[in-house]
């Protein structure tokens, strides 16, 4: 790649890898809309089916050993086989016959949404040139409308075949992994330098690093018991607690991640204009309350009140993306892969949590401790330093 390319921002290429995300994770997205009919299929408690949101993300506690991986070889396959492992395991949940087979479906997505996410958000940083920002809203506005249509995929397949007809979905992510073969198989992610990288190396940048991936921790933390709690209950909220229909409570759910794909389009952008922390900081008081006047509302404000919601849970997304890569002086794979392992461990604890708080004390009061408790990531977002 010349050096005029590696500062030319490359919209074909972009994109492409947007759509590859928009595939993957229309499949990734199944289970937050099918889980009120899996917990009325084998009948268990919120907090159980939380435990499912846990074991698709525990493979992420392998992201620095993939990032290892990643630097050495042609990771680029990664992110070309992925979506097809990613596509089979989640258009099985639908005929699983028990609490278990479902986890383990879960699992397997779990490691292959890993091995897809490490690497690719990199191979975005070398085709955008000096618009990181950008690239990566490109990037995140693919699998925020990738959880935008999933729900209305898995619904309308569910309308058309029944729970146990899910697994018809499988060959459309067959040909997305043929497709991304003739497309991606000759983008380079790392370059040939990185293949001299020994252990010591690693463990170097993650002590030099140290500090900056503790403000990390802070800010997704409190920030992903909101998140999760949306994302993962939102359908149960409105069909349980609400008594809304199976659609609207699922069309509530695609209504809120097509706010929040609108959300990381622009995000990364402005950020590249006005820095990452003042984005990141507004974006992170902002945020708990809307959150806050969506779970007081009702009716048509409740509605207007989860859009505009939407449009600001999601949109760190990017910008913390962009800010990683900007400090990933070397080994940006294995950078990425840290960032990702706290994020989505954060993730799976916050989940886990809101469904316990969720069975206790309901999720309506469940979300209005949740937004009090996002505020909290505003002191270490100011323990960032201004780039």
């Amino acid at each position: 790649m010349s050096s005029g390319q590696n500062n030319r921002f490359q919209f074909g290429n972009v994109t492409l890898l947007s759509i590859s995300h928009l595939l993957h994770d229309v499949y990734s997205s199944f289970l937050a809309p099918l889980r009120p009919l899996l917990i009325e299929k084998f009948g268990i408690t919120l907090a159980m089916a939380s435990l499912w949101d846990l074991f698709q993300r525990l493979p992420w506690l392998l992201n620095p050993v993939i990032g290892m991986v990643a630097e050495r070889k042609a990771a680029r396959y990664f992110v070309i086989i992925t979506p097809s492992i990613t596509a089979v395991s989640m258009s099985l949940l639908g005929v699983a016959p028990s609490f278990t087979v479902v986890s383990i479906l879960l699992l397997v997505m779990g490691i292959s949404s890993a091995f897809y996410h490490v690497p690719s958000p990199v191979m975005i940083k070398r085709l955008s040139g000096n618009q990181t920002g950008k690239g990566m809203s490109f990037f995140m506005f693919g699998g925020e409308m990738a959880r935008t249509l999933g729900p209305l995929v898995i619904t309308g397949a569910v309308t058309v075949w029944g729970l146990e007809g899910t697994w018809k979905l499988i060959p459309f992510g067959l040909l997305a992994t043929f497709i991304l073969y003739l497309r991606l198989r000759k983008i380079n992610i790392v370059t040939d330098k990185h293949s001299s990288y020994n252990l010591a190396g690693f463990w170097k940048t993650i002590r030099k690093m140290l500090p900056f991936f503790i403000i990390l921790i802070g800010i997704t933390f409190f920030r992903a018991i909101m998140k999760s709690g949306l994302t993962a209950f939102l359908p149960t909220y409105f069909y349980m607690e609400k008594g809304e229909t199976l659609w609207f409570s699922n069309s509530a759910l695609a209504v809120f991640q097509l706010a929040g794909a609108i959300g990381t389009f622009f995000s990364g952008t402005i950020s590249d204009r006005i820095g990452r922390k003042t984005a990141l900081l507004i974006i992170s008081i902002v945020t708990p309350v809307f959150m806050f006047l969506f779970v007081i509302s009702s009716g048509v404000w409740s509605f207007f009140l989860l859009v505009i919601l939407g449009l600001f849970v999601f949109a760190p997304g990017p910008v913390m993306l962009a800010l990683v890569q900007d400090v990933a002086e070397e080994k940006p794979v294995f950078m990425n892969s840290i960032y990702m392992t706290i994020s989505f461990g954060s993730s799976a604890v916050a989940v886990v949590f809101a469904g316990l708080l969720g069975d206790w004390l309901g999720l309506e009061k469940t979300y209005l401790i949740s937004s009090l408790l996002a505020l909290g990531a505003v002191p270490f977002i100011l323990l960032l330093k201004k780039r």
